[in-house]
C-alpha cells in the first residue's frame, strides 16, 4: 500500500489438506456454506453454485437482524488448480461486475496445499479493502478448521 491507495488484497495460506480437497471446499455448497462467512451463519438452502465458466454462484450470510447477500460468476474453473470468479454484494450497482477473485491451489506434497488468494477490482475504498482482508482472514481460519474436521 503506497500513497494511501489500495487496489486489492493478496493472501497466502498453507492448508493441511490435499489440493483436490481444498478445491472441493471452494466448489461444494456444503463445504462453502460451512466456512464462507467465518463465524456467521450461511444456511445451505441459501447457497447456489453452478461451478463452470459462466456459471453463477450466490449465498446469503445471516447475522442477527441482518442478511448479507453475495454472488458472482465463475470466469475460470481449473480443477484442482484454482478458480477465477467475480464477487459483489448488495451494495454493488446491478450492472457492476464486482471484484475479481483469483484463487490458486498449489500441491505442496505431504497432504498440504498452498492457497494463494487475490482480490482486485478497485471498487472499494482503502478502508473497505482493509475490512475485507480481515474478513477473508477469518473465512480462511474457518476454512482451515473445516478441512481439519472434514478431511
Amino acid at each position: 500500500m503506497t500513497g494511501g491507495t489500495r487496489e486489492g488484497i493478496d493472501l497466502t495460506r498453507v492448508l493441511h489438506a490435499p489440493q483436490q480437497r481444498v478445491f472441493a471446499a471452494w466448489t461444494s455448497p456444503e463445504d462453502f456454506a460451512a466456512w464462507y462467512g467465518g463465524e456467521a451463519d450461511v444456511l445451505l438452502d441459501r447457497v447456489a453454485m453452478d461451478v463452470r465458466p459462466g456459471g453463477a454462484w450466490s449465498l446469503v450470510i445471516v447475522m442477527p437482524g441482518v442478511e448479507m447477500p453475495f454472488g458472482g460468476v465463475y470466469r475460470e474453473v481449473s480443477e484442482p488448480d484454482g478458480l477465477v470468479l467475480t464477487l459483489k454484494d448488495a451494495s454493488a450497482p446491478k450492472d457492476a461486475e464486482g471484484e475479481i477473485l483469483t484463487v490458486t491451489f498449489s500441491d505442496l506434497g505431504d497432504g498440504t496445499t498452498e492457497l494463494a488468494f487475490q482480490q482486485r477490482g478497485g471498487h472499494l475504498t482503502p478502508e473497505q479493502y482493509a475490512a475485507a482482508e480481515d474478513g477473508w482472514e477469518a473465512f480462511f481460519d474457518a476454512l482451515a478448521a473445516r478441512l481439519a474436521t472434514h478431511p
